[in-house]
């Protein structure tokens, strides 16, 4: 996909990534720390989180072909490196949406039985907390600089600092 309706489509795309990395990573961090909300967002967690991870190559796939109709520079340049980095810490989120959400999940039985959850140990509900948070805020900030960095790649010179015509 180059362009939707003449734009080209990675300044669309872009928004999808910039809402659903961190709306993925809020609700992993949520569900990895209380089982009760991993249980109320159920499979929606791993289907965000999905979308979110597909909508990651799509989007850098548009900028590089973005990328090859456009004065290239520094900005440029710095903004492609980045964004291409973003890849792993979105696959790190559904793999770790995946986990919680089956560690969580509560089968008919289970629930009758009035048994917990599938976290078998406190250590192991620790060290999924623990790499659910460190992945989280992994993936926020890479957004975060990729985004900056495309920002200031768009608009460095396309607009004139004083006002014009008050």
């Amino acid at each position: 996909m180059s362009t939707v309706n003449g734009l080209p489509a990675h300044v669309l795309l872009v928004h999808i990534v910039v809402v659903l990395v961190p709306l993925t990573a809020l609700a992993l961090v949520a569900a990895a720390l209380w089982p009760r909300a991993a249980r109320r967002l159920g499979v929606l967690l791993p289907a965000l989180a999905l979308v979110a991870l597909v909508s990651v190559p799509l989007t850098t796939q548009a900028g590089e072909w973005l990328e090859r109709h456009v004065t290239a520079d520094s900005l440029v340049r710095r903004h492609t490196e980045l964004g291409d980095g973003l890849l792993p810490w979105a696959l790190g989120l559904f793999v770790l949406a995946m986990v919680v959400w089956w560690a969580t999940r509560r089968t008919g039985e289970e629930l009758t039985a009035g048994e917990g959850s599938r976290w078998s140990t406190l250590p192991v509900r620790i060290a999924v907390g623990v790499l659910s948070v460190a992945v989280g805020i992994g993936a926020v900030v890479d957004v975060y600089r990729i985004g900056d960095s495309g920002a200031k790649a768009a608009w460095h010179d396309a607009y004139d600092k004083t006002a014009q015509g008050s």
